[in-house]
């Protein structure tokens, strides 16, 4: 599962850096940050699973 999720950001990143670079090429400079801001909030998204999963392990473990 975990290998699955690293190459969908994988994915991501390199999507959203070719697209960042072909909008900023054609002077979108704003479309271009709009589209690396959407691809960063699109993997918080990809990981919250994970990172939700973490805190429930930590409260665990300290018992709180």
């Amino acid at each position: 599962m975990q290998v699955e999720l690293i190459m969908q950001l994988a994915g991501l990143g390199l999507l959203t850096a070719v697209a960042h670079s072909v909008l900023k090429q054609a002077g979108k400079e704003e479309m271009a940050q709009l589209v690396t801001l959407a691809g960063v909030v699109i993997g918080l998204v990809l990981v919250l699973e994970l990172i939700a999963r973490l805190f429930n392990n930590v409260r665990t473990l300290f018992g709180l």
